[in-house]
C-alpha cells in the first residue's frame, strides 16, 4: 500500500501542476485535456499490477512535458500560440498511452498470457503517432501531403534502414509464434557447436550464452531465416548420443546389455525416457553401438556424457571387453615394456585378502588357495552400484581396494544406511551361500578393486568336505546377527542354524 501511495504520489505531481496552470491562465488552450490525461496517468498507476507499473512513467513524463510547455506559455505570453499544438500533442499522446496500458495490461492479459514488452513498445509508439495526426489535422496540415512531399527521403531512409526493420519486424514474429523463450536452450544455426541459453529477445536481437560463457548476440533477421533447434521444448528433456566400438568377436546384444546396466543411475541420465542402445554401423575397427540417452542437465551435458562413457569403459573392463583401437602398419621404436603382475603373484595377494575374511576362517590354506586361483578381480568407478537389493547373486565380493557403502530399503520406505566396507571386508555371503537375492544395495564411494568369489569353488569344496557346512552356517548366522542390529528400527528375526544348514544343502546338493 505504501508503493501505491508513492506511485500515487509522484503520478498526482502532473495533476497539481496542471491546476496551478489553469488558475494561472484559465483560457489557455489543451489545458483540460492535459489535465484528463494527469488524472489518466494516475489511475494506471493505481490500477497496474506490481510488474507492470513502469509502463504508467510514459503517460507521467509526457503529462510532466506538457505541464512544462503550459508553464512556459503562461511565462511568456507570446509564446502562447505556439505552445497549444505542444500541449495538445501531450495531452493526447498521454491518454492514448494511459488508454492502450489499460486495455492490453488489464483487458489482454486477464485472459491470456502477457503480452511481449515489444507489443507493448509498438502500441505505444502508434499512440504517440496518432496523436501527431489528430495535432496536425487540427492544425489544418494534410499528413498525406507530407508523405507525398517526402517520397524520395522516405524511400532513403527505408533503404538505409531496411536490415534495422527487417530485425525488428523478425523479432514481432519471433514473439507473436513463440518458437523460442527465455531460458531455452537453442541452436541458432547450422553449426552444432553454436548452442546457447536464451538470455534476452530486444528489438533487434536475439542474446544468448554458451556453455563457454560467451556472450552471443545474434540479429532477429538472421534467426527469422535460420532452422532453429530447441532443446528445451515441447518437453524439459533432451537426447543426448554416444557412439561405442567393440571387438567382432563380442555379440552385440551381450554388449547392449551391459551398456545398459552400466547406465543405469549414471549422473543426469532419466529412467523415462528410458536409455537404449542399438547396433549402428560395422566399421573397420569393430562393431558401433549407438547410445542413446535422454537428461533434463542440459547446460551440463558434456558431464552427462563423460560419466556414462566412464561407466561404460569400467563395465568393459569387468566382462574382459577390450575397445578395438585403429591398426596401422608403423614402425616403432619399442620400449622395454613394464613389468606385469605375474599370475602368482595375483594368487598371493588374493590369499592375503582372503585370509582377513573371518566367515572363511574354518577353512584350511589349501581351500582358501583354491578360491584365490579361481576368484576374479574386478573394478568399479565411484558411484556405481556394484549389487542391487532384490536381485539375485551367486557370488560373494571381498574388498581389496577402495571403499563401498551398503543401504538397504524397505517396502515403501527410504534407503537406510548400514554400513560402510574398506579394504579387508566383504558383502554378498548370503547370495553365495544360499542362493537368495541379494538383501542390500551396495555402492562404490571411491575407485574400488573387488575379488568375486563364485558359487561354483564353493561347491567344489563343499562336496570334498560336507562337515564345512556346520562350519560355515554357524559364521553365516552370525554374520546375519551383525547385519540385523545395523539396520536401525529393524526387526527382523535371524534365521534358525537348523535352517541356514538346510538352505546351504539344498543350493549346493551336498
Amino acid at each position: 500500500m505504501q508503493e501505491l501511495a508513492s506511485h500515487a504520489g509522484h503520478a498526482a505531481f502532473p495533476l497539481a501542476l496542471m491546476a496551478t496552470g489553469m488558475a494561472a491562465a484559465e483560457s489557455l488552450p489543451g489545458l483540460p485535456e492535459l489535465v484528463v490525461a494527469a488524472v489518466a496517468a494516475v489511475v494506471t498507476v493505481a490500477s497496474a499490477p506490481r510488474g507492470r507499473r513502469w509502463l504508467a512513467w510514459g503517460p507521467i513524463a509526457l503529462c510532466l512535458g506538457g505541464g512544462a510547455i503550459a508553464a512556459f506559455a503562461v511565462a511568456l505570453p507570446a509564446a502562447r500560440e505556439s505552445a497549444v499544438p505542444f500541449i495538445r500533442f501531450c495531452a493526447i499522446a498521454s491518454l492514448l498511452q494511459s488508454v492502450v496500458i489499460l486495455a492490453a495490461v488489464r483487458g489482454w492479459e486477464t485472459f491470456a498470457r502477457p503480452m511481449p514488452k515489444i507489443f507493448l513498445d509498438v502500441l505505444r509508439w502508434i499512440a504517440v503517432a496518432v496523436a501527431l495526426l489528430v495535432v496536425l489535422w487540427e492544425a489544418g496540415i494534410d499528413a498525406g501531403e507530407l508523405l507525398t512531399g517526402s517520397a524520395l527521403v522516405t524511400a532513403v531512409l527505408g533503404f538505409a534502414l531496411k536490415d534495422t526493420l527487417g530485425n525488428v519486424f523478425a523479432g514481432l514474429a519471433i514473439h507473436a509464434e513463440h518458437p523460442f523463450e527465455i531460458g531455452d536452450w537453442i541452436q541458432y544455426d547450422a553449426n552444432p557447436a553454436h548452442v546457447g541459453r536464451v538470455v534476452e529477445i530486444n528489438w533487434r536481437a536475439t542474446k544468448v550464452i554458451t556453455l563457454d560463457e560467451a556472450y552471443v548476440i545474434i540479429p532477429n533477421g538472421q534467426l527469422a531465416q535460420a532452422s532453429i533447434r530447441n532443446f528445451t521444448k515441447p518437453e524439459p528433456w533432451s537426447r543426448r548420443s554416444l557412439y561405442v566400438i567393440t571387438p567382432y568377436d563380442v555379440p552385440p546384444q551381450r554388449v547392449q546389455s551391459i551398456i545398459l546396466d552400466a547406465i543405469r543411475g549414471s549422473f543426469g541420465v532419466l529412467e523415462h525416457p528410458a536409455p537404449s542402445v542399438v547396433t549402428s554401423d560395422f566399421k573397420e575397427r569393430g562393431v558401433e553401438h549407438w547410445v542413446r540417452l535422454f537428461t533434463t542437465d542440459f547446460d551440463k551435458r558434456d558431464r552427462v556424457d563423460g560419466m556414462a562413457r566412464d561407466r561404460i569403459w569400467y563395465a568393459f573392463a569387468r566382462h574382459g571387453i577390450e575397445i578395438p583401437v585403429a591398426t596401422q602398419a608403423i614402425r616403432l621404436t619399442h620400449l622395454p615394456p613394464p613389468v606385469a603382475e605375474s599370475a602368482s603373484a595375483a594368487v598371493e595377494r588374493r590369499v592375503r585378502c582372503l585370509e582377513q575374511v573371518g566367515l572363511l576362517a574354518a577353512l584350511d590354506p589349501s581351500q582358501v588357495r583354491h578360491l584365490a586361483e579361481e576368484g576374479v578381480d574386478r573394478v568399479y568407478a565411484a558411484g556405481e552400484q556394484i549389487i542391487r537389493q532384490g536381485d539375485p547373486g551367486r557370488s560373494m565380493f571381498v574388498v581389496m581396494d577402495g571403499r563401498v557403502q551398503v543401504t538397504a530399503e524397505s517396502p515403501g520406505g527410504d534407503p537406510v544406511g548400514i554400513a560402510t566396507l574398506e579394504t579387508g571386508d566383504y558383502f554378498g555371503e548370503m547370495s553365495l551361500m544360499t542362493g537368495a537375492p541379494r538383501v542390500a544395495t551396495v555402492t562404490a564411494l571411491v575407485e574400488t578393486r573387488l575379488l568375486d568369489v563364485g558359487n561354483e569353488s564353493f561347491g567344489r569344496l563343499l562336496a570334498a568336505r560336507p562337515q564345512l557346512v556346520e562350519q560355515l552356517g554357524a559364521a553365516l548366522r552370525e554374520r546375519l546377527c551383525e547385519r540385523s542390529q545395523a539396520i536401525a528400527g529393524a526387526e527382523r528375526g535371524v534365521p534358525e542354524v537348523q535352517d541356514i544348514f538346510r538352505k546351504i544343502r539344498e543350493f549346493f546338493g551336498v
